[in-house]
């Protein structure tokens, strides 16, 4: 049974203790011998948004208010899941070692990769409330309403776990599925709320508000953010049950392929 795995999971010792000490060691290695450092974890999500605030604020002239902060949040949340889905594609070759000669469970090599991402997403808001409350034009703040970031944030983490688990056990089977996540993790950009305004996308792709399972996360961040407002229940709703769809697909399909993953690598 997939449930089989959650329980051994549970069912350990120093679980937490253990998931930061391998979140931060990942978070180290992803940027071992680079002269910037950890500096890169800020400069990427900076340097899109100033690539993508020239394009369409200074080129296409969006005339959209705010922009900047608007086009930060979708970034760093999508960064995030590209990241945890992406970076864990080949996780059950290249951390092999850890759960054929110790106690580890799987789930734990997955969580510390999300981990480490998560690490970096505290590092990315710091720079994002920097700009929010002291650059951004306009009287920007944060209202009681960024309470609500906590269950989106909790939201990211089970969908981006989910996408982990699936893309990596298909790995298995399938080496070309790197090179299709590629593609679909692209196309998913361009169909999600992060670029567009939400007049633009609610009046030429409203549908995916229920279709892409990370507009709903952005969509709300940006919400209880930007403009002060609880978040859209019904959105929400359908993007915890989008998230648990994935990780119970994802936990069943490590149950039953990530078994053979030592004899099939």
């Amino acid at each position: 049974m997939a449930l089989n795995i959650l329980k051994d999971f549970f069912g350990g010792t120093n679980k937490l203790e253990r998931f930061w000490l391998l979140s931060k060691i990942e978070f180290k290695l992803r940027y071992y011998e680079n002269i910037l450092g950890l500096i890169w974890a800020l400069i990427k999500p900076i340097s899109d948004c100033l690539i993508y605030y020239i394009a369409f604020e200074f080129i296409l002239k969006s005339g959209f208010p705010q922009y900047v902060s608007f086009l930060f949040i979708g970034l760093i949340l999508w960064n995030f899941f590209l990241e945890s889905a992406t970076g864990t594609i080949q996780i059950l070759s290249t951390k092999k070692y850890l759960y054929e000669y110790t106690n580890m469970n799987k789930i734990e090599i997955y969580l510390s990769v999300i981990g480490s991402n998560l690490i970096g997403l505290f590092f990315n808001t710091l720079m994002f409330s920097f700009y929010f409350l002291l650059i951004e034009n306009g009287s920007t703040y944060f209202s009681w309403h960024v309470i609500f970031f906590i269950p989106i944030i909790l939201n990211l983490i089970i969908l981006s776990l989910g996408f982990s688990l699936i893309l990596s056990t298909i790995y298995i089977l399938a080496k070309d599925i790197q090179q299709i996540w590629l593609i679909v993790a692209n196309l998913g950009f361009w169909l999600s709320p992060i670029l567009f305004s939400p007049d633009l996308f609610n009046s030429r792709l409203r549908t995916l508000k229920y279709i892409n399972p990370i507009s709903s996360i952005i969509i709300n961040a940006r919400t209880i953010i930007i403009y002060h407002h609880l978040p859209e229940w019904k959105l929400m709703a359908w993007g915890f049950v989008y998230a648990t769809f994935f990780l119970l697909i994802g936990i069943y399909m490590l149950n039953t392929l990530g078994a053979k993953a030592a004899e099939k690598l």
